[in-house]
């Protein structure tokens, strides 16, 4: 398998992560596409995902698989047993549902800050900005932040008892709001005891 990527970057660093839980993570050819310079633009690319965006999933078989999630999906039951996913039709439902709102109302609210209210990638990659939407965008991860803590008041892992892919979209989410100088705050205890729990995992070693 090949995995198209900028290392470093929150999306890359999810499959990543993904793969080192799996065990598959030197099953991997990494391919480096050099977003800052604008590589995820270039035709050869854009032929291979004509979204422009990494990561990208190739199968030995020449299948192509973009979007975090499907990726996240097709490794966690290419191999063993669905744990990052879910099992069950209930499980497979609250893990997604989970996953989509840390998605959206944290990594991608961060993404958003980081793209349109600072310099992000420079001139050059940032052709449109609004800083009002990113100043807002940063209101809505910070408020993530907070039900996040919630969630994890009595239970370890945001989907419950078990690490899942909720949990990787979220550790990815603050690299990235570290990146962009997004601190949690500081009364969020049980997110930060999260945070501890989850950064001393195997897996964060290995897909570094």
């Amino acid at each position: 398998m090949k995995v198209y990527e900028f290392k470093g970057f929150p999306n890359p660093t999810r499959v990543r992560l993904a793969l080192a839980e799996k065990g598959l993570f030197d099953a991997v050819e990494f391919v480096q596409v050099n977003v800052p310079e604008g590589e995820h633009r270039k035709p050869e690319f854009l032929a291979i995902n004509p979204s422009g965006a990494v990561p990208v999933l190739e199968l030995e078989d020449g299948t192509q698989i973009s979007e975090c999630s499907a990726i996240t999906e097709y490794l966690d039951h290419a191999k063993g047993d669905a744990d990052l996913t879910g099992r069950t039709p209930k499980d497979r439902a609250v893990i997604a549902m989970m996953q989509r709102k840390v998605e959206a109302g944290f990594l991608d609210a961060v993404a958003a800050y980081f793209h349109h209210a600072t310099a992000g990638l420079g001139p050059d990659i940032e052709t449109y900005q609004n800083a009002a939407w990113g100043e807002r965008q940063k209101e809505t991860a910070l408020k993530t932040m907070v039900w996040m803590n919630d969630v994890l008041a009595d239970q370890d892992y945001l989907t419950g008892d078990r690490f899942t892919i909720a949990d990787i979209t979220a550790m990815a989410g603050f690299d990235f709001a570290g990146f962009a100088q997004i601190d949690m705050p500081a009364e969020l205890t049980h997110l930060a005891a999260w945070r501890d729990r989850v950064t001393a995992r195997p897996s964060v070693a290995i897909a570094a």
